[in-house]
């Protein structure tokens, strides 16, 4: 078989290659990729019995398991699009991505579907779904559910032609404002970089990754593909507590870890079996900046391993890295750009900015995604045309480059090195996860307790960032019942975004000249420790 060239034939090349290698390994269980590559060529055509026709979204609502990694790449190998739904999503979340992107298949557990009982009549484009559970409990009258080994005992059959630019997934990624929105990645996009991330952190057949990651994130799902890229075993893990981390590191002889700063922290605290520096080969991490004294514990219990630290963005897979050797010389720097991808640091203006001087990152090559899925408006803040005169954009070119205006501001030294300034807009980053703070504010308004909110990220030293809400009482209340007000939230949102601290204040809350409430002069009296008026 040729280079892969589609998502899915990462999983048949080296089901080619190797059949009897192992692919996955999960509960115990061990999948090869012989195994692998038939369970997506079968489920494949059930799919397309099933009805998806190429360029359709087939939504995977479901931890991580066989199914969701083969219901994904076999979506792929039917020409159809994949969305995966982070498991940690409520029912209200889960239906707006279903609606938002127009799903026409949800493969999912008897038990989630039963969770979505009261929200799918928001769903009118989806028809089928499939369940990998027992199929005994109905999802819905307006729905059909079928039963996942009816998919798989279907004979494999040719699919459709799909091209590398078509759409193979759409990744949810939450804004500064509003719900979150679909990245659309092409086959190219994911397959590029699988390649050049596998490059840069040398993965083989001989390596076992570590999936502790959401697979519904852009670095999460990345362990896959670079792991087929190179034949190796991918171990998925549902862990509960970091302990869980560190016994199958060990049970499993991981060589390469990829994680957020939350999870490394709370690694550290703990005692590791001298066993995994016999082993693993790197640990690499993503979703924000890594504190230099984690770096250092995580460097004393794991000698051996090299440390890769990283930048990325969902809207173009991942940009940046610091290579081992320069981690002691520059520890605060996100590094320079990955295989495949050019990264530019802009002025307002359009023209690059010199050495030191603060600018917007630009990210440009083969990773670009499409855009965001029905958001015009927003896609055309961030997917904009290369400038001409910049990275070797000359006026002849007639047909415009899109690249990615990240919305975050670095500075490149004179050695190419870039570092992190800080974003243009409001997101919160914690846990590894971006918040939209006004997706926390619409849960706030839901729950009727409040008569004005505002949410903002507070600086913390284990999670990045914590979720921070200022609120007034609604309409006729004496005073904010917060105890309440937590108790919703956490009825209402994932883990993740339920606020750390509720702030009560008295009165309307202060406006900008546009008349919308000041979110930023609130987190500032907060972190200044202002009374709150």
């Amino acid at each position: 078989m040729t280079e892969s060239v589609l998502l899915h034939e990462l999983v048949a090349s080296a089901a080619q290659r190797s059949p009897d290698a192992p692919a996955l390994g999960v509960d115990g269980r061990s999948v090869a990729y012989g195994e692998l590559g038939a369970a997506v060529e079968r489920v494949a055509a059930g799919l397309v019995e099933l009805g998806l026709r190429r360029g359709q979204r087939l939504a995977v609502w479901l931890d991580k398991r066989v199914e969701f990694v083969v219901a994904c790449f076999a979506t792929s190998a039917a020409g159809g699009v994949f969305v995966p739904v982070n498991p940690l999503l409520k029912p209200e979340q889960v239906a707006h991505i279903l609606a938002d992107c127009n799903v026409r298949i949800l493969v999912t557990t008897a038990q989630r579907c039963a969770l979505l009982q009261a929200v799918l009549p928001s769903c009118p484009d989806l028809r089928e779904i499939v369940l990998v559970s027992d199929p005994a409990e109905q999802a819905s009258a307006a729905q059909r559910t079928t039963a996942w080994d009816a998919l798989t005992n279907t004979p494999a059959r040719p699919g459709p032609r799909v091209l590398d630019g078509d759409m193979a997934a759409i990744l949810y990624t939450s804004g500064s404002t509003g719900r979150p929105k679909g990245v659309v990645l092409s086959h190219r996009n994911m397959v590029t970089g699988a390649k050049s991330v596998a490059s840069y952190l040398g993965n083989h057949a001989g390596d076992t990754l570590l999936a502790v990651l959401p697979l519904s994130f852009d670095a999460g799902f990345s362990q896959l593909t670079t792991a087929f890229h190179a034949g190796a075993r991918v171990v998925l893990l549902n862990y509960l507590l970091p302990k869980d981390v560190l016994k199958a590191m060990e049970r499993e002889r991981v060589t390469g870890l990829t994680a957020v700063p939350p999870l490394y922290i709370q690694l550290v605290q703990h005692p590791w079996p001298s066993a995994i520096d016999e082993h693993l080969r790197y640990f690499a991490n993503t979703g924000g900046r890594m504190p230099r004294q984690t770096l250092m514990q995580l460097r004393q219990r794991v000698p051996r391993a090299k440390p890769f630290l990283m930048y990325g963005l969902t809207e173009a897979f991942r940009s940046t890295y610091l290579p081992p050797e320069e981690v002691d010389r520059r520890p605060d720097s996100i590094g320079k750009a990955i295989p495949s991808a050019e990264i530019l640091v802009l002025r307002a203006d359009g023209s690059e900015c010199a050495a030191d001087e603060p600018g917007e990152l630009v990210h440009r090559g083969a990773l670009v995604g499409m855009g965001y899925w029905n958001a015009p408006e927003k896609t055309a803040e961030r997917y904009r045309p290369l400038p001409v005169g910049v990275g070797g954009r000359e006026a002849g070119l007639q047909l415009p480059e899109i690249a990615v205006f990240s919305g975050d501001t670095v500075r490149r030294d004179a050695d190419g090195f870039l570092y992190f300034v800080g974003r243009a807009d409001d997101m919160i980053k914690t846990s590894g996860y971006r918040v939209s703070p006004t997706e926390v504010e619409e849960a706030l308004y839901a729950t009727g307790l409040v008569g004005e909110c505002a949410a903002f990220g507070v600086e913390n030293e284990a999670l990045g960032q914590c979720v921070h809400v200022v609120a007034t009482a609604p309409s006729g209340a004496d005073a904010l019942d917060v105890a309440a007000l937590v108790i919703q939230c956490r009825a209402r949102l994932p883990a993740f975004m339920v606020p750390a601290v509720v702030h009560a204040a008295h009165g309307p809350l202060p406006r900008n000249p546009n008349g919308k409430i000041d979110r930023k002069a609130l987190s500032t009296q907060v972190r200044e420790g202002k009374e709150l008026v």
